[in-house]
């Protein structure tokens, strides 16, 4: 029985530790959530200044059906982008943060291991993010498409006509697709951050930022252009690129079930590479974690 409550008790500890990150850090939610708020409100004025002539016009061509899409992709790219930020600058104060304010002192009094602090803040933009900005976006899309039929019905509209060409549940698909690829793709980044909030005493975000322009600097000096500046975009674009994109590039975005294509994303060496590089630095975090003290 004893071995059977140790985990038991490990996984209640880290899901108290999850939850005081999230009491801690409400920004977590509240930033997807504002940004979603404001992109519906900015279609509710779109909707509302619509002319019967445009309207009509986009009802008439079928070239035109991707155009009632656009405010509710946009809406969930702009919420989306909102939860990486918000990760990466939650992982950027996540560690700094407790020696800054003294608290360490606390929670190193605490029964509570250096791996699982770690861990417990490296799982909220890895895991709890995502599942944060999913329902968001569910409930927005949803709130957007239900008062767009509502204007539609009071203008002398079929709303029919709209739900035909706004098809929700392929948005919600290929966001629960592409959100663990795209928490996988940056999890080098996310661990990268936290690493620099348990060395650095201060501006985290410089010394995170520093060894790479450098690289960039001494590259363009020396060999007058930056590979280094190419591989960097390509790391930061690929979490939005690769699951949403026919190819990976961006020229071509998913428009249909039929171009979800999961063996391919997930199979890429590059994601699979920045997961062990990711593990390595939160290794080296928990083990700086061990030794530092209050600011």
């Amino acid at each position: 029985m004893s071995g059977e409550r140790h985990p038991k008790q490990w996984a209640r500890t880290f899901l108290w530790q999850v939850r005081r990150e999230l009491w801690e850090h409400r920004a977590l939610w509240v930033a997807p959530l504002a940004v979603a708020a404001f992109a519906a409100l900015v279609h509710l004025g779109t909707t509302l200044t619509a002319t019967d002539a445009g309207r009509t016009a986009a009802l008439a061509d079928p070239a035109r059906a991707g155009e009632f899409m656009t405010h509710y992709s946009a809406m969930i790219g702009a919420t989306v982008v909102t939860g990486l930020l918000v990760g990466v600058l939650y992982s950027l104060d996540a560690l700094q943060g407790e020696r800054r304010d003294r608290s360490i002192l606390f929670w190193k009094s605490l029964p509570v291991s250096d791996g699982m602090t770690v861990l417990s803040k490296a799982i909220v933009p890895l895991v709890v993010v995502p599942l944060i900005v999913f329902p968001i976006v569910v409930v927005a899309s949803l709130l957007m498409l239900g008062l767009q039929s509502l204007i539609w019905s009071l203008d002398g509209y079929d709303p029919g006509q709209l739900w035909a060409r706004v098809n929700l549940p392929f948005l919600w698909l290929a966001l629960l697709y592409g959100l663990p690829f795209m928490a996988l793709w940056n999890a080098p980044l996310y661990a990268w951050m936290l690493l620099m909030s348990a060395w650095s005493r201060r501006v985290a975000f410089l010394w995170a930022a520093a060894p790479f322009a450098a690289i960039l600097m001494i590259e363009h000096l020396a060999l007058h252009h930056t590979p280094s500046h190419w591989m960097l975009e390509r790391r930061i674009a690929g979490g939005v690129l690769q699951p949403w994109s026919i190819d990976g590039e961006g020229v071509v975005w998913i428009e249909r079930l039929s171009d979800l294509d999961p063996m391919r994303i997930y199979s890429l060496p590059g994601l699979w590479i920045g997961v062990l590089i990711a593990a390595g630095l939160l290794y080296a975090a928990i083990r700086i974690r061990r030794s530092r003290t209050p600011n």
